[in-house]
């Protein structure tokens, strides 16, 4: 558990300057290893945690966290939005850093600054804010009274408060929790424990006059609100058609796309009577025909009737006249107006009749022949067929009527009793005990023309045609048909024999719109009947038929039919949701009641969520609330919150086609906080473990995702260990905050990552992904697309860098470097840490800044010693999971990619596993490149790894473990290449007695070919006796013993000399001859040990060591005091000298490791200028506090690392482990340019008077003796051939020369490789500075000794080796075609001075070979 009380930690937050610049770039790839989970540069300035505030974060994107400021004690921030430049957030608090602030404030990054929000704000806790860009305002939600009940609106350009244009929200608690938009942006979704009223006092639905339909004084408003039947796919004939292609198409006057004229409008044979036949082969309902008579001149139709088929019945006809404006009927002949401002006439019949089509007899006419601009068949209504083929677009429909269906439904076809006719349908099969929610359903969404009375029918085919009779059994329909107007539901019996249509519904329908369409849907019954056949039911739809009743439909019109159970008079109440267009200008008070004339399709959601939890009683006593809604791009509406419905639906339902509706599953067994939508993903977060019916086996901890499609859960992974309070969608990736402190990987709550409050999910790979930050406390609030993010909560402690273990670092173009937490996590499930309630502040000096100061003696445990006549070593740093310890590059030779090796105690699941599989351990090769983690292939290390080397494509790994079938013990050797172990014929280790072995170094000298050196804690190898360090051969496998050996223990080993011919061990040791050497070298050529220095001057068992460049004058101990003070001591190659430090008792320093610079510093008699010498492990200095890293510059400490654990307490840095195995400390200076032009402009002038001089003597020497003139060209001619000739032109010469003049030499005193070059130069009487080979090619004698014409804007330049070159030749660097180098040097045209940027060798090479 998080503790709860005052935990004081130090965070970034400015002053990067301070700090020196490491040159990280000039060791290639660098990683820093450790047991921490967040880490972050040291920094002169604080940020004090105090968990009883909130506390608001940024985060940037990259992840990185910068606190900013806290609340008030007990303060809380619940939500927050971005418009502008300004972050608007809110919760309960009264102030904000220094700002008072009630409830909400503001917060500009680009200015720093804190804001209130006005006066007359609300006087109660804010749990919503949304930001409104378009009107320039903020809206937000809670629990107030003023300046509005439960909405107040900010308006930014005016600087005011005002309530809500709907007054506010009340009943129930009267509380609003969440303010999001719909799907379109045009309306707001408020959620949260409140009720409102919408009348139902009969006033008129809406105009009965269908707009999209042209108006013609020859149409009814009853008639005009029929929707007139497709006719694409009918049989139209017309006989006899003109002979002009403009007008004899009669096609073209079914829905013509123009004015009466050619293309639009049909005539007649000249001086015929004409026939139109129009015939589907299915059968439709049919109320009349639509006629609309040409005004083209000499035609015209003035008389005609109407034959329906298959009956063969000259229909009477019913019509409006247009000149009297009275009802009409006619028969045998019926007149068509010839005014032309009729655009046509509507005639329908008596009743709605079931007809297969029409034949219309145009029997009279004017001019030359009958024709006709309009031709539409209406129906009784409107239609609906469950076969989308048949659902073609009615002419002036905006849309046509369609369905939508679940489960596997197909067309079955059969015969009617008319010739020439088919019947298609579409069938389910079901099995028999299947429920209703997991049958199969067919949604019709018919597409209604205007409002009115309709009478619905669903037609059911009769099973006799179908022979199917066995399989029938009886369905559910439910029908929403609008607004405001209560759903029905009626069972239906599919067992008839004979063909029927059943009444379903009659009553108001509205029209559809772009918000809304009425729905009927069918499913299996909750109580089928019948049996079945062959163990299935057979569920059959064919059409919907609207029949429209009365076109003049009120809200009052009772439902003759269904078992809707709303009131149509009074009042209609809904719960915890209300939605208000954005664009409305009503003004209106929602805390009363509200006209039906705002009531919106979605507002239905409320009032079926109202009657499902079952009214006001049980909702206040079961404390129901909405906490967050999800509007999907389909029109569906998904609440969540606190609730259960009478239909058993649980904390998260959805609103669809009008009607409020159950998840699979019934829901979730718990409560639900947030909602996040990413496509059709919904990310769901809360207080729960699975869905109601417990379908995961308890895998939805705290979050679930559901797919809108599929209509399934999921888990995410497998939850995590406590409640999540917020969810946010950015990036392709879930932010999730909450008070959660791990996220599971599997069922079992044993394994899974730390993640105190704050994680990250990748939704594209399904794993969780490094968070870029960190952070430990109970966390509230993650913004929803903003940039920059920001986080909220009660903080605990936080760093810049979230990082399980190990960090990269390389330089970045400003004075900061740029640091890259591992992409991947690492697992913890076994760490066992303890967080201290509150730590001391230390006083903060010179150059440093505060950082808690901690105690962290409680961190470490004592272990068994190898020894009872030396000291133990002192205790090592903690180990606790994840942790890692040690690290090696190491660089595929197939694919050429560097890759990182890192080892420790940990536990992880190799990148691209699905969760649940069987984690690796201890041992990891992590990819940076592409954010991956892989295991070693083979058994997995049972124990902690604590040293790797990487030699080719060979790696060795020591520690504290052992490894399931092979013969090891903190040993072992794995083949990278065939990704195996590798230890056959390679004895173990063994300890004596009493201790285990602890392999703490592998390291290998240049000067020892195949040998490599495995030092730390045993007493044999297989049956050899080699105490504490051992060698072994790897040509042959063989373990022998260095010279006469040592005792003790070893913690480090270094190497002195140009060659590495000294090794140096450092630990609690004790020569053979029992004398005293804590720190003791080994003169590898003839294997003497000796110790350095005075035994007796240092204080005690040294823990780390450093040998400074390879000079054995220059060493660094530090260590343990038996009475456990820490001590840093210095070798200068006389005595050594403790050093003055201000370093506690409960220090651990676990590495030494000298770095480059990139500025300088003062130098002294102990480190030079242009380097510093890093101190890690678990610092405790009196100056500056806890640090995990601090640079010594050899007369003060600065502290550079800060890291902590999960848990908030200190962390530690284990080592600084880097790709190049050598690389130079001199920095390398260039002249100004100015400079560099006026040196070049003299050397130019030189040139040219030594070239005239050379032509003149060539000229006098050529005229004494030509044939010896042209020999000597054809001898140069064969010489400037050679690719390997080196530069012998005057002005190579000359710039090779000077380049030791541009450079400048260092103050230091040379030491190892460059001293004895120096001495071999002055031997042959040259200046030591250079050397000439045998080509008369000057170079320099060290490579930091070169120069560079690239200058001062670019350091260096990448750049490809285009040929293979063997860099015989001394000073030169050898290339391997491909190999990536970087160019130092390019004045001369002809060779460059570059650095392989994978070993970090530098050299000469020829310019012609890169590219």
């Amino acid at each position: 558990m998080l503790p709860l009380s005052l935990f004081l930690l130090s965070s970034a937050h400015v002053a990067w300057g301070s700090l020196p610049l490491v040159d990280f770039d000039r060791m290639g790839k660098v990683g820093l290893a450790g047991a921490f989970s967040g880490l972050d540069l040291f920094q002169n300035s604080s940020h004090t945690f105090d968990s009883s505030t909130s506390t608001l974060l940024q985060r940037a994107s990259n992840g990185s966290l910068s606190p900013l400021a806290s609340t008030n004690s007990g303060g809380r921030i619940s939500a927050g939005c971005t418009l502008d430049d300004s972050f608007y957030f809110a919760g309960s608090f009264s102030s904000i850093d220094s700002t008072l602030a009630s409830n909400v404030a503001s917060y500009s990054p680009s200015q720093g600054k804190f804001s209130a929000l006005g006066s007359n704000g609300p006087n109660g806790e804010v749990d919503a804010v949304f930001c409104d860009a378009k009107n320039k305002k903020v809206w937000v939600g809670g629990s107030f009274t003023s300046p509005g009940a439960a909405v107040a609106v900010w308006d930014t350009s005016s600087n005011t408060w005002s309530k809500a244009p709907f007054n506010g929200l009340t009943g129930a608690e009267g509380r609003v929790l969440s303010i999001t938009s719909n799907s379109s942006e045009s309306s707001l979704f408020f959620a949260g424990s409140f009720i409102t009223s919408f009348q139902g006092n009969g006033t008129v639905l809406n105009s009965t006059n269908n707009p999209n339909v042209p108006f013609s004084p020859g149409a009814s408003p009853f008639s005009s609100s029929l929707v007139p039947i497709p006719l694409q796919g009918a049989q139209i004939v017309a006989s006899p058609s003109s002979s002009d292609a403009d007008f004899s198409n009669v096609t073209n006057i079914l829905c013509p796309a123009g004015s009466d004229g050619p293309g639009n409008t049909w005539f007649a044979g000249d001086g015929n009577q004409a026939v139109i036949t129009v015939r589907d082969f299915s059968f439709l309902q049919a109320s009349g025909v639509r006629l609309g008579n040409t005004f083209q001149s000499n035609h015209g139709t003035t008389g005609f009737s109407v034959t329906t088929i298959p009956d063969n019945t000259v229909q009477t006809l019913k019509y409006l006249d247009p000149t009297t404006q009275q009802n009409t009927t006619c028969s045998t002949t019926c007149p068509l107006s010839t005014d032309s401002s009729i655009l046509y006439q509507d005639f329908l019949f008596d009743s709605p009749l079931s007809i297969t089509g029409v034949v219309i007899t145009l029997s009279e006419w004017t001019g030359e022949g009958p024709g006709l601009h309009i031709l539409q068949l209406l129906s009784s209504g409107a239609f609906a067929s469950a076969i989308d083929s048949n659902n073609a677009q009615s002419c002036f429909a905006p849309d046509a009527s369609n369905t939508t269906r679940t489960g596997d439904w197909e067309i079955k076809v059969a015969q009617t009793n008319i010739s020439g006719t088919t019947q298609s349908v579409l069938v389910s099969d079901v099995a028999v005990g299947t429920s209703a929610s997991a049958g199969p359903s067919l949604t019709w969404r018919p597409y209604v023309s205007a409002s009115g009375d309709y009478t619905v029918n669903i037609l059911v085919p009769g099973c006799t045609n179908f022979q199917d009779c066995a399989a029938r059994t009886t369905v559910q329909v439910e029908i929403f048909p609008g607004n405001g107007l209560d759903p029905t539901v009626t069972n239906v019996d599919q067992t008839n024999t004979e063909d029927a249509s059943v009444p379903i519904y009659s009553g108001p329908i509205l029209p559809t719109t772009p918000d809304f369409v009425t729905t009927i849907t069918m499913t299996l019954a909750q109580n089928p009947t019948g049996s079945g056949s062959n163990g299935q039911y057979e569920l059959v739809a064919d059409r919907i038929e609207l029949v429209l009743t009365s076109a003049n439909a009120t809200a009052s019109s009772s439902n003759s039919s269904g078992s809707g159970s709303g009131s149509s008079s009074g009042s209609t109440e809904g719960f915890g949701f209300f939605e208000w267009p954005l664009s409305s200008s009503s003004t209106v008070d929602a805390t009363s009641t509200l006209p039906n004339s705002t009531e919106t399709s979605a507002d239905q959601a409320a009032i079926g969520l109202f009657n499902g939890i079952g009214g006001n009683g049980t909702i206040s006593s079961e404390n129901a609330a909405i906490a967050s809604v999800a509007h999907h791009s389909s029109g569906t509406i998904f609440l969540a919150g606190n609730f259960t419905t009478s239909s058993n639906s649980n904390n998260i339902v959805f609103f669809k086609d009008g009607s409020v509706s159950a998840l699979p599953n019934n829901g979730l067994d718990g409560s639900v906080t947030a909602l996040a939508l990413d496509g059709d993903n919904l990310f769901v977060g809360g207080s729960f473990t699975d869905t109601s019916s417990a379908s995961t086996n308890g895998q939805l901890k705290g979050l679930a995702l559901y797919n809108v499609q599929s209509q399934k859960w999921s888990p995410l992974a497998a939850g995590v260990n406590g409640k999540v309070s917020s969810l946010a969608v950015s990036g392709g990736q879930l932010f999730v905050a909450g008070t959660f402190t791990q996220l599971f990987t599997s069922s079992s709550e044993n394994s899974g990552f730390d993640a105190p409050g704050f994680a990250v999910w990748n939704i594209s790979n399904s794993v969780w992904v490094n968070s870029g930050g960190f952070v430990v406390g109970s966390m509230t609030f993650v913004a929803n697309e903003t940039s920059p993010q920001y986080i909220a909560g009660n903080v605990v402690a936080s760093e810049s860098f979230g990082a399980s273990g190990m960090v990269m670092v390389q330089n970045s173009g400003s004075d900061v470097p740029n640091v890259a937490p591992l992409g991947v996590q690492l697992d913890s499930s076994s760490a066992s840490t303890t967080t201290s309630s509150s730590t001391r502040r230390r006083s903060v000096a010179p150059r440093t800044s505060w950082i808690s100061h901690m105690r962290l003696s409680q961190l470490f445990s004592k272990r068994q010693t190898s020894s009872s006549s030396l000291a133990s070593l002192p205790d090592p740093l903690p180990a606790t999971a994840p942790a890692v310890l040690a690290g090696a590059f190491w660089t595929n030779s197939t694919s050429n990619d560097e890759v990182a090796i890192i080892g420790g105690n940990f536990s992880f699941l190799p990148s691209g596993s699905s969760f649940g599989s069987t984690q690796a351990a201890n041992l990891g090769i992590y990819d940076q490149a592409r954010a991956t983690i892989s295991a070693l292939q083979g058994n997995q290390i049972n124990g902690t790894v604590r040293s790797l080397l990487v030699d080719g494509d060979t790696l060795y790994v020591g520690g504290q473990f052992t490894i399931s079938g092979l013969n090891v013990n903190g040993f072992a050797i794995y083949d990278l290449a065939k990704q195996q172990w590798d230890v056959s014929g390679v004895q173990a280790l063994q300890p004596s007695s009493g201790s285990s072995v602890v392999v703490r170094s592998i390291t290998t000298s240049t000067s020892k070919a195949n040998t490599i050196i495995v030092a730390g804690t045993f007493a044999q190898a297989g049956s050899l006796t080699c105490q504490a360090i051992c060698s072994l051969d790897t040509s042959s496998n063989q373990w022998n013993t260095l010279g006469s050996g040592i005792n003790g223990e070893v913690s480090s080993v270094a190497y002195a000399g140009s060659n590495q011919e000294t090794l140096i061990a450092a630990g609690s040791i004790a020569l053979s001859d029992s004398t005293e050497a804590n720190v003791a070298q080994l003169t590898l050529s003839n294997m003497s040990w000796a110790a350095v220095g005075s035994g007796s001057d240092i204080p005690g068992p040294v823990t780390a060591l450093e040998v400074n460049n390879g000079n054995a004058s220059s060493i660094f101990a530090a260590g343990k005091t038996s009475d456990n003070t820490t001590f840093l001591s210095f070798f200068d190659g006389q005595n050594w000298t403790t050093l003055a430090s201000t370093l506690q008792k409960d220090t651990v320093i676990s590495q030494l490791a000298m770095v480059p610079l990139q500025d300088t510093h003062a130098g002294n008699s102990i480190i030079e200028s242009d380097r510093m010498l890093m101190i890690s492990g678990a610092l405790d200095d009196s100056s500056f506090g806890n640090a995990s890293s601090a640079l010594f510059d050899g007369a003060s400490f600065i502290p550079y690392i800060v890291s902590a654990t999960v848990s908030g307490t200190a962390g530690s840095v284990s080592s600084l482990f880097h790709s190049f195995s050598t690389f130079s400390f001199t920095q390398q200076h260039f002249l100004a340019t100015g400079i560099v032009i006026l040196i070049s402009i003299a050397i130019s002038a030189g040139v040219v008077f030594l070239l005239a001089l050379i032509g003149i003597l060539w000229t006098l020497f050529a005229r004494r003796d030509r044939d010896d003139k042209l020999k000597q060209l054809d001898a140069a001619a064969e010489d400037d051939d050679s690719i390997h000739h080196r530069p012998s032109s005057l002005l190579e010469h000359i710039n090779a020369a000077t380049r030791g003049t541009i450079i400048g030499a260092s103050p230091f005193a040379a030491h190892g490789s460059e001293k004895e070059e120096e001495e071999k130069l002055e031997g042959d009487g040259m200046e030591p500075e250079y050397a000439h080979d045998g080509d008369n090619y000057v170079r320099a004698d060290t490579p930091s000794a070169y120069g560079g014409a690239i200058g001062t804007e670019e350091a260096s330049r990448p750049a490809h080796a285009r040929y293979s070159f063997d860099g015989a030749g001394e000073g030169e660097l050898p290339l391997t075609a491909g190999a990536e180098v970087e160019i130092l040097d390019d004045r001369d045209h002809a060779w460059w001075y570059a650095r392989d940027v994978r070993t970090g060798q530098e050299g000469v090479v020829p310019a012609a070979y890169l590219y």
